[in-house]
């Protein structure tokens, strides 16, 4: 394929993907595991990246940024709106792009055979969520710490990190990460029929 026909399919593609992290996003609170909601929006930021390069995969971490602004982070942008819309945008821009960068870094492990591209997958998958919240608990001690505090105190907790780590997102995170383990396999299906089997 030449390589302008290949920027033109990674444009389209990304633009696809764009409209889904969107109306998955939106619809997130629909989506639930019991009491707690699911963030599928991670797994076309995770297809994205590996389809289309870090790239594409920040501008779709950016994206699901923004609609979470919208969408999710008004408790928090009432606390402190600069910490809030810091915080929001590089967890997700940087979620994308650390996946894609791995997916990338990876490139050695041969398209052609499917348990080590599963693993490729599944490697750079698992990355997306692991920065998502990483930056999310980063976020949170240097701005929202002492409304967090608040919180654990109205809630039960003994402490504000007790209830960040275990009521925040101990099993909303355990939730995403299985999540994108189960989808790895549906994400390499996807990946083979983009690339039509050839190596990305």
């Amino acid at each position: 394929m030449k390589k302008s026909n290949l920027s033109t399919l990674k444009l389209v593609l990304t633009g696809i993907l764009t409209a889904v992290v969107v109306v998955l996003q939106f619809f997130s609170g629909y989506i639930r595991f019991g009491p707690f909601s699911i963030t599928l929006a991670l797994v076309p930021i995770i297809v994205g990246g590996a389809l289309c390069g870090p790239l594409s995969g920040a501008f779709l971490g950016f994206v699901f940024s923004v609609v979470v602004l919208i969408n999710d982070a008004a408790a928090f942008f009432a606390v402190d709106p600069f910490g809030t819309v810091l915080t929001v945008i590089l967890k997700g821009t940087l979620a994308g792009l650390a996946s894609a960068l791995l997916y990338k870094a990876l490139s050695g492990l041969e398209a052609d055979k499917p348990l080590k591209k599963m693993l490729r997958v599944f490697l750079s998958g698992i990355v997306c969520p692991l920065v998502n919240t990483g930056i999310f608990v980063a976020g949170c001690f240097a701005f929202f710490m002492p409304k967090v505090n608040e919180w654990a105190a109205m809630l039960g907790y003994e402490s504000g990190t007790n209830y960040l780590f275990f009521g925040m997102i101990g099993i909303n995170f355990i939730v995403e990460f299985a999540t994108v383990v189960i989808l790895s396999p549906i994400i390499v299906r996807l990946i083979d029929i983009a690339s039509n089997r050839r190596h990305i």
